[in-house]
């Protein structure tokens, strides 16, 4: 989803317009790198899945945190000094953030699908761009996403409901992380318009790691520095934050963002299909029918809000 003025800080930032915009044939390569982003992502998701039982959520969230941050700090290498009170107060409020979205999101894992966790998510940043937009008709996409989210709380009959296969605090913890994740998008904005290239990414990344190690440690204990905990942890890090946050950096550069935003609209199908295939967690067709309603309500904003910026015409 996308949000005005946001900086070109990869993962589901794409108001950021890229310095070349190809045409159509050009497009094919980045696009390319958003789905595999995506299928990164929704692939490392389903592998935290799996870890949980050894070392719990938080140590999950704890571990994918701790080794991005390395990751990114070496490769970054960013600037320590010459930055502002406020330059420090937004990237901790950023990691902050970082923190708490990853938090929520992995809580609601070990309780509902991972397609229905990721659909539930989205509403954050859908909700995000209905209120920036201001358009009637972004409303028409709004009513779209609740009747899927209706259809996937089983009010249309078809179970899976808040009463059914849904918990209703992953349904929350799902929902919370959606909150974090439209505050996400803001404050990587501001954090991207204040360090350069993905250093502000490098230093919040860090100070979500610190935040959550204690936590992780207090869940898991000793079991965290197990080698293959470990090793399983990183290869979450890399699906889940390091490839993904390359590949879209790299197409950010040459893909429009509006159609960089399309894309990342298509993550709970994309989550679906992991959920399906790893862990083997099938949807019924109603089930089925609302993810598809939130990914056609997430375009169809996408599309008004990108519609709006080509028509608007500058004050004098």
């Amino acid at each position: 989803m996308t949000a005005p003025d946001t900086a070109a800080t990869p993962r589901l930032t794409p108001g950021a317009t890229p310095a070349d915009a190809p045409g159509r044939l050009g497009a094919l390569g980045p696009v390319g790198l958003v789905l595999a982003g995506g299928i990164s992502v929704q692939f490392g998701g389903a592998l935290a899945v799996t870890l949980m039982p050894r070392a719990g959520a938080l140590g999950v969230v704890a571990l994918r945190l701790l080794v991005a941050a390395v990751v990114l700090l070496v490769v970054c290498r960013p600037r320590l000094r010459g930055h502002s009170r406020t330059d420090w107060g937004t990237v901790v409020v950023f990691g902050v953030t970082l923190a708490a979205m990853n938090g929520l999101f992995y809580q609601a894992l070990d309780r509902i699908p991972l397609g229905a966790a990721v659909t539930l998510e989205v509403l954050g940043p859908l909700t995000l761009s209905v209120v920036v937009s201001r358009r009637a008709l972004n409303l028409v996409w709004a009513g779209l996403a609740l009747v899927g989210v209706f259809l996937l709380s089983g009010g249309g009959g078809g179970g899976g409901g808040f009463g059914g296969d849904l918990d209703p605090a992953g349904v929350a913890f799902a929902l919370g992380a959606g909150v974090m994740w439209a505050a996400y998008i803001v404050f990587s904005a501001r954090t991207g318009r204040r360090f350069p290239k993905a250093d502000g990414l490098a230093l919040a990344m860090a100070v979500g790691a610190l935040l959550f190690l204690p936590l992780g440690l207090a869940e898991s204990g000793a079991k965290l520095a197990d080698p293959v905990t470990l090793g399983l942890g990183a290869a979450v890090a890399m699906l889940s934050s390091v490839l993904p946050y390359t590949l879209e950096l790299l197409a950010l550069r040459r893909l429009p963002a509006s159609t960089f935003a399309i894309l990342m609209s298509l993550e709970p199908a994309i989550a679906a299909t992991a959920g399906f295939l790893i862990l083997d967690q099938a949807l019924t067709t109603t089930q089925a029918a609302a993810i598809a309603l939130v990914v056609a309500a997430s375009m169809g904003a996408v599309r008004t809000q990108v519609g709006r910026a080509k028509t608007a015409v500058p004050e004098a």
